[in-house]
């Protein structure tokens, strides 16, 4: 019995040792070996790390208009249990649901989101979650949804007669989000951020890494309740903001370029339209549209993804007749377009094909200049074949850029694509059809190379990279030249033969861009689609262009127009009045804008720069009276006899054009009669008239040639009849018949000669 239990006690005394030894080595284990891991573990725990997030970037206009800016928003989060301590789920659903729906038809949906999270459960399910976000309809929404809310949640506070302290279950954080002021405006360029604040599409993600900024931390140590500890240290980087980002875009014109493409869109319904503004001086871009187009600060509803793609830069079309531009600069740079030379127009034989002008019957024999007018396909390949050869035609295309991208600072830019190898491909290619693609920029670079001289230039849209807190410009992107294509001779007289395809007002296929007072050049295109599947046209499908600049002395403004696929009619003949008038609406406001003078205006401008002021003649002898005016540079009438100046018309101190006449008289003007006026302008008639104080009535137009007075005193009057120069009556004995010579009317003589003639 006795050594059982001693056997009993060993055991138990051996087990605890054991297990002693076991909690010692433990403790050895954590006190000693793993102590500095624990530490930092603990240190981690107790420590509260906060991500301070940068402000991203502006997105500016070259007039420092924000494009894209942050902004603050707002994100409603729902508490389920206190909603199902006040028993107020099911009216917060409706109510949200209202406020925050995009459509009444996505309200139903939108319900039963609501009513999930409104009820939504934690995890384990033993009782309800205390803060839930609404996604994506309640998330970083503008401040006018956020007002909305904030009254809803007022209205349910006094219903459960609280204070507008209580908690209904509704929160409203504020947060920061991107926004774009203009809406749609520009949005292929902008592109946009996500909602979680990632660059996703267009120059905010082309330029992220200038935008996005560097994001900041605070770090402090707390208790286990998390509130801060007294004197723990205190780890805080700031954030670094983005940089802002300065576009050569002017949003006027970006406006414009839009407004013109929603008016085509309406009037054509166009499967798409793209727009390039540029300055040809330099290729900075002004202006960048395409339909269809979408808001970038609700991106989210766009239904089909090929809305955000940007036509300019990212697709490739059949040029049609604006490609005929290398065709012709090519066959001037070498000396072999003779714009007199005649041709048989229709068509023209190239090996196995029969190539035809749009008019497949052709306008007989013509001149090349007509040919380019009109279009003619056939001019361009016996230009382009016959003439300049297919070595040297292949050598412009490459010269102007055409094989390869420009290498726009924009994201998803694509090149053209030339892959002639058979005779007849060549010579489709030399009127922009067949084996031969190209994108809008390109196309916009080689008519910008015509304007400016002969260079091509490095198409770009980023003008300064600015600090955000200096105001600093960091980096600056100056214009660059590619290369000189042709010479400035051989631009210059491409420029006017475009404009004669626009000022022709009977043939040329640019009429409707002619636009009175700018000298306009520039180029129409139609160009037959590709039946889907197949390798032959479509009769009845094409892609319209045009291409045009102004004004011809001196491009500043050059725009780019296409249209997919308008609504014809199956006529293509209409494809001319599809684009020109968007592109005098574009060009005219633009000029307007920036301030570039029409002739009209710049005649008015010299006009008014000749004016001069009447001197005041009162009291002057009729010798001191006329040494006075031609001083002054001015025309003196005088009449009447006496010694010294009584009365003058324009009184003194008036401001007259330099061609307009003074009269005084010496003796009282209701005394004398009214003056012979035959061979007067109207002007210089109405004014005698008004001078001598006599009523007078005109019947015609031009100048006087007969007059006919009546009454006496104040009744006097006179009936004048006018009748253009060509028509007037000798009026040179009747002026010398007068008792004061009249002199010829100054100039008039050659504004009747230049009459109605167009602007060159």
């Amino acid at each position: 019995m006795t050594k059982k239990i001693k056997l009993r006690s060993l055991l138990i005394g051996g087990f605890f040792t054991l297990l002693f030894v076991v909690l010692i080595a433990k403790v050895y284990w954590i006190q000693v070996v793993e102590a500095a891991w624990l530490l930092e573990g603990a240190e981690k725990r107790w420590e509260t790390d906060r991500v301070i997030a940068p402000v991203r970037g502006t997105i500016m206009d070259r007039n420092d208009k924000a494009l894209a800016v942050e902004a603050t928003a707002y994100t409603i989060a729902l508490n389920p249990k206190i909603i199902d301590g006040f028993h107020i789920a099911e009216e917060i659903v409706q109510g949200l649901a209202g406020i925050l729906k995009e459509s009444d038809e996505t309200k139903p949906a939108l319900v039963n989101k609501i009513r999930d999270r409104a009820t939504k459960m934690k995890p384990d399910g033993t009782d309800f979650a205390v803060s839930v976000e609404i996604r994506n309809e309640g998330w970083k929404i503008d401040k006018e949804k956020a007002d909305k809310v904030r009254a809803f949640i007022t209205t349910l506070q006094t219903k459960l007669n609280k204070s507008t302290k209580t908690n209904v279950g509704i929160s409203i954080l504020e947060e920061k989000k991107r926004y774009y002021p203009g809406e749609s405006l520009a949005s292929h360029i902008l592109g946009y951020t996500n909602k979680e604040g990632e660059a996703a599409l267009g120059l905010e993600l082309k330029l992220n890494d200038t935008l996005k900024g560097v994001p900041g931390m605070l770090s402090y140590e707390k208790d286990g309740k998390g509130v801060e500890l007294p004197d723990a240290k205190v780890d805080f980087k700031p954030a670094v903001d983005g940089n802002n980002v300065r576009l050569t875009i002017d949003k006027n014109i970006q406006f414009y370029l839009e407004s013109a493409l929603a008016k085509v869109n309406d009037k054509w319904h166009p499967k798409s339209l793209t727009a390039i503004a540029v300055d040809p001086q330099t290729m900075e871009i002004l202006g960048m549209a395409n339909t269809p187009t979408f808001n970038p600060n609700t991106y989210w509803n766009i239904k089909d993804q090929a809305d955000f793609k940007n036509g300019a830069v990212a697709s490739r079309y059949e040029p049609g007749s604006t490609f005929k531009l290398v065709t012709l600069a090519g066959a001037v740079e070498e000396g072999v377009f003779n714009p007199a030379e005649m041709y048989q127009s229709g068509q023209i034989q190239v090996a196995d094909r029969v190539l035809h002008d749009h008019n497949y019957v052709g306008w007989g024999k013509i001149s090349f200049l007509d040919g380019l007018k009109r279009s003619s396909n056939v001019a361009f390949v016996k230009l382009g074949l016959e003439k300049l050869t297919e070595a040297k035609f292949r050598n412009y295309i490459t010269k102007f850029g055409f094989e390869e991208k420009t290498n726009i600072d924009m994201p998803n830019e694509v090149s053209g694509l030339v892959d002639m190898k058979y005779k007849p491909e060549i010579a489709t290619a030399t009127y922009g059809q067949g084996k031969v693609v190209v994108t809008a920029i390109q196309q916009t670079a080689a008519y910008a190379a015509i304007a400016n001289g002969g260079k091509l230039m490095w198409p770009h849209i980023v003008k300064d990279i600015i600090d955000p807190k200096t105001g600093k410009t960091i980096q600056s992107f100056p214009p660059k030249v590619v290369r000189q294509v042709v010479s400035e001779k051989t631009a210059n007289q491409v420029s006017g033969y475009l404009e004669q395809v626009v000022s022709d007002q009977e043939i040329g296929t640019g009429k409707l861009a002619y636009m009175e007072g700018y000298r306009v050049a520039g180029k129409t295109g139609t160009a037959n689609l590709v039946r889907p599947g197949e390798k032959t046209y479509s009769p009845n499908t094409w892609v319209i262009s045009f291409i045009g600049y102004a004004p011809v002395e001196n491009p500043k403004i050059l725009v780019t127009l296409i249209a997919d696929q308008p609504d014809l009619g199956g006529n293509y003949h209409l494809g001319g009045q599809v684009l020109a008038p968007a592109f005098k609406e574009i060009v005219g406001e633009s000029l307007q804008y920036m301030g570039v003078a029409s002739s009209k205006q710049t005649q008015m401008v010299a006009k008014e720069a000749n004016k001069l002021t009447v001197p005041n003649l009162a009291e002057a002898t009729a010798e001191s009276a006329k040494a006075t005016a031609k001083e002054s540079g001015l025309s003196l009438e005088v009449f009447g006899k006496g010694t010294k100046v009584v009365d003058q018309f324009p009184k003194a101190g008036t401001e007259i054009l330099s061609t307009q006449r003074i009269y005084v008289a010496m003796q009282a003007v209701d005394e004398m009669p009214l003056p012979n006026l035959v061979g007067r302008s109207l002007r210089d008639a109405v004014e005698a008239c008004s001078f001598f104080k006599v009523d007078c009535k005109t019947s015609g137009e031009g100048y006087v040639s007969e007059q006919t007075a009546a009454g006496d005193g104040e009744g006097r009057s006179v009936t004048l009849q006018l009748k253009p120069l060509s028509e007037k009556s000798a009026g040179t004995d009747a002026q010398n018949a007068s008792s004061t010579p009249v002199p010829a009317p100054k100039g008039k003589l050659e504004d009747q000669r230049t009459a109605g003639k167009k602007t060159p």
